[in-house]
């Protein structure tokens, strides 16, 4: 008896034998379109509530940095004592307008004092020596004339003997033992006068040059006293310019070392600020450099004058000084916030600052599509920038979309699928 089949129905008619390899091959088709069809990158989900998207620009771009500059005097002077001492007297306290010259302070050394006497002694004692040095020479100037007077009488008398001896021996009315002695003793006096006279000479030479030695070791005990003189004189701190004494970290009693910093002048005469710049900037920073700032709705003008050349903290230091009129009411230590002009305004494309810049470096964005569904990454190149925008020199258009918030978030990822909640 034949036993009549069922025929089947649905996935199981079509999952029969003779339809799998139909089957495999219309789901290794389906395979295949979708991996052709997807899309070869990463992705991202993001809520655009959390996202800061700005519009990319062209117009006029001023390059220009912003800085925060401290007002300074224009010539500040140390104040340092020339000699250590005990702190006296302070006469001119902080704040104190004073001329130069004008005593700040006075102090005390008793060594110093004590060297003064010293040197006094030493000097009298030297003037002493030198007086009793002339004395003896005067006198022994006195005794050679003395003695030459003498020789020359006795040369005199001894020569007219033995010029009347000669005369006498000639007509032998001597003997010639007689004549022959008063002709010896003539020449010995005659020799006696000429050693005499080279003595006379030599004494001379010798006292001329001593007492030119005992002046010259006078005139430096006096100029050594004069000096030591002029230390106590440093004892008196004075202003070496006209100033306001700014800051002087000294009280009574205190011991004062030589060379110590103990305080400063300030010349009021003119101000300048002092400002920190990024490093960042450090090739197009150059002293000419004009600058600006508001104040009580008025502008002014600065010029920049000197830059320091260290860099520490990734900043370095520049002087600007003020180019007109100053503002009312200037104060040391007032902050200005200034705009230090680093070039001539240009037409450029740019975007807004954001902080997109910490993760990039500026070398990539996120760029929304036309849909706003979506922002791809693309290659930029950033030029100069200003406190507000960055100028792009490559891979952005006028009028396109791009996310300038945080990419702390989004990781490596290529395209960003924008979400509203």
């Amino acid at each position: 008896m034949d036993i009549k089949l069922e025929k089947k129905k649905g996935w199981r008619a079509v999952a029969r034998k003779k339809n799998l390899p139909y089957l495999f091959a219309a789901v290794l088709v389906v395979l295949v379109a979708w991996l052709l069809l997807k899309e070869n990158t990463s992705t991202l989900r993001v809520n655009t509530a959390t996202l800061m998207v700005s519009s990319v620009e062209e117009g006029e771009f001023n390059d220009y940095v912003s800085l925060s500059g401290t007002v300074q005097p224009i010539t500040t002077m140390q104040l340092s004592p020339l000699e250590s001492g005990v702190v006296e007297r302070i006469v001119a306290e902080e704040g104190t307008a004073v001329k130069a010259g004008d005593v700040i302070l006075e102090m005390t050394n008793k060594l110093l004092s004590m060297q003064i006497l010293q040197s006094e002694a030493d000097l009298a004692e030297k003037q002493n020596i030198l007086r009793n040095t002339l004395i003896s020479m005067e006198q022994e100037r006195l005794s050679l004339r003395q003695e030459m007077l003498q020789l020359d009488l006795d040369v005199t008398r001894k020569k007219r003997a033995y010029m009347q001896n000669e005369s006498l021996f000639s007509k032998e009315l001597v003997s010639k033992e007689t004549y022959l002695q008063s002709k010896e003793d003539y020449e010995l006096a005659v020799n006696r006068r000429s050693l005499v006279r080279e003595r006379q000479k030599q004494d001379s030479l010798y006292r001329t040059v001593q007492v030119a030695q005992l002046d010259e070791n006078l005139r430096s005990m006096q100029l050594n006293m004069q000096l030591i003189r002029e230390r106590v004189g440093n004892l008196s701190i004075k202003a070496p310019i006209d100033g306001e004494v700014g800051m002087l970290n000294v009280v009574l009693g205190q011991t004062l070392s030589q060379g110590s910093g103990i305080g400063q002048i300030n010349d009021l005469s003119a101000y300048k600020v002092t400002a920190m710049v990024d490093e960042h900037y450090i090739d197009r920073v150059v002293t000419g450099l004009t600058a600006s700032f508001m104040r009580q709705d008025n502008n002014y003008d600065m010029m920049l004058r000197k830059i320091y050349p260290e860099v520490r903290d990734g900043k370095f230091k520049v002087d600007l000084t003020f180019d007109g009129e100053l503002p009312d009411n200037i104060r040391s230590g007032q902050t200005y916030n200034l705009n230090l002009q680093l070039g001539q305004p240009v037409e450029a494309v740019y975007i807004p600052r954001g902080a997109f810049f910490q993760k990039t470096g500026g070398r990539w964005i996120y760029v929304v599509d036309e849909t706003g569904e979506k922002a791809y990454r693309r290659d930029i190149r950033i030029g100069r920038q200003n406190p507000r925008f960055y100028e792009v020199i490559d891979g952005l258009a006028k009028g396109e979309m791009v996310i300038t918030s945080s990419y702390d978030n989004f990781g490596d990822n290529e395209v960003l699928i924008l979400k509203k909640d």
